[in-house]
């Protein structure tokens, strides 16, 4: 809002001063001319000032030298404005900041005496002079803003000391440890530093701007940032470190993968209320489910970086699994069971049938012999009856045995069904008050943490 309004301003003290032109008379005109010129005359002598300062301070200036050479250490104070934190990648092990990067130092051969005591100066001016060769430690890829000009402010003092600021996006490396993902924790570092010189400082420089985060699964907080300085086999630098700390939002993950693995659990138990008969139903359920959790497993895995260990969603898709396969693995052993009671009632039925033959040729062999020892009873008469009475009472004692097959083998509930419904649920119920009652009361473990390693 502000740049607008100050532009609204422009344009109706333009225009009025364009309506007053037009209503003033040609003497006015006359009259008013030599304020004009005498405004731009001072206008022209201060930027005459101005060039002639910036000549003689470039004049004789060599910029491949640093300021206080073979006397002492030039110190160059560095400072982070934080516009802008995320996204972070796991896949990768980095995440991406936008910074304010502002640097200061004091150079004596800058120094001048004028009208002014600073001089604002663009980014041309900061490629004639000498500038920190600061650099990004643990940066992967970084870009300097250039539109709609380079994002770069170099400011002069007049006792030399120099103000450096430009816009950098950069992204860094950030080490991960991934055993207790989703709900992990991490502190990502920032090391800039420089190999020209060195300075030990405990002053935190490093401030963000708050509600600019672009972080959809992370809570952010600077943790703490110090100077550390390290020694290598040529020479003495400081690398200055910022660690931002970060906490894994877990909300996206329980509705993603927690959520769906616990439904397929629960699904997969749905078949110890089937009648074990229902051999196709129980089938779908339990390859049905197996799949699922396979497929869940996977699309867990997309997400993550290849690591050589097994995360605490890893663990949790795991033992659900285990159940799923469990529950199949229970199907197969009532099934199994079932079918070693149909086989023995279907050799009790095949004697029974073979009885029944056996009572009927008995029968038939008396009636023959009633024929011939009786021949004067007619055949018609005596037959018939004979045969209807012997072939009734096998009617009667079959239709006796049925009501007893049909209760052994129809509508069976296997006691291994009974114990099921009641472990299965209980078991995977106590796992997930454990699993969440760990993993969510747990401190945080923040490595990486030392300024001496």
């Amino acid at each position: 809002f502000v740049p607008l309004a100050w532009c609204t301003l422009v344009v109706r003290s333009h225009e009025t001063s364009s309506s007053a032109d037009e209503r003033v008379s040609p003497a006015d005109s006359v009259t008013l001319s030599p304020s004009a010129d005498s405004n731009s005359t001072r206008n022209f002598k201060d930027i005459t000032t101005f060039t002639k300062i910036l000549d003689s301070l470039l004049d004789g200036y060599d910029n491949r030298l640093r300021p206080g050479l073979g006397d002492r250490v030039t110190e160059v104070k560095t400072d982070i404005y934080v516009t802008s934190f995320g996204p972070v990648s796991d896949t990768d092990m980095e995440y991406t900041v936008d910074v304010f990067f502002r640097q200061s130092w004091k150079d004596e051969r800058l120094k001048f005496h004028g009208p002014m005591n600073i001089l604002p100066l663009n980014n041309l001016m900061a490629s004639k002079i000498w500038t920190p060769d600061t650099f990004f430690h643990n940066g992967k890829k970084s870009v300097a803003h250039n539109m709609t000009m380079p994002n770069k402010l170099l400011r002069i003092m007049e006792d030399g000391t120099l103000l450096y600021t430009m816009r950098l996006t950069v992204q860094a490396e950030c080490p991960m440890h991934l055993e207790d993902f989703p709900m992990d924790s991490h502190s990502c570092p920032l090391k800039f530093g420089s190999y020209f010189s060195f300075f030990d400082s405990d002053t935190k420089k490093v401030l963000v701007l708050k509600q600019r985060t672009n972080l959809q699964f992370f809570h952010f907080k600077l943790q703490m940032n110090y100077g550390l300085s390290d020694d290598t086999r040529t020479l003495k630098y400081t690398v200055m470190t910022a660690h931002f700390h970060l906490k894994r939002k877990i909300g996206y993950f329980v509705i993603q993968t927690y959520l769906p693995c616990i439904m397929t659990v629960i699904l997969s138990q749905v078949s110890f209320w089937l009648n074990r008969e229902s051999v196709p139903a129980r089938t779908v359920f339990g390859v049905t489910t197996v799949l699922t959790m396979t497929t869940l497993s996977i699309s867990a895995r997309n997400s993550l970086p290849k690591v050589a260990y097994a995360t605490a969603m890893d663990w949790f898709i795991a033992v659900c699994y285990a159940f799923v396969f469990s529950a199949l693995i229970e199907f197969a052993t009532v099934n199994y069971f079932t079918k070693r009671g149909w086989a023995w009632d279907g050799k009790s039925v095949v004697n029974d049938k073979k009885k029944e033959a056996s009572i009927m040729k008995k029968n038939n062999a008396y009636a023959v012999a009633v024929a011939n020892y009786a021949p004067n009873i007619t055949k018609d008469s005596t037959l018939p009856t004979i045969s209807k009475c012997a072939l009734s009472d096998p009617n009667k004692t079959t239709a006796e045995t049925k009501p007893e097959q049909s209760k052994k083998t129809f509508n069976s509930v296997s006691k291994i069904d009974r114990i099921s419904r009641i472990m299965f649920p209980v078991l995977f119920g106590s796992f997930n008050l454990v699993y969440w009652a760990t993993y969510l009361n747990r401190e945080p473990v923040l490595k990486d943490l030392d300024p001496s390693k």
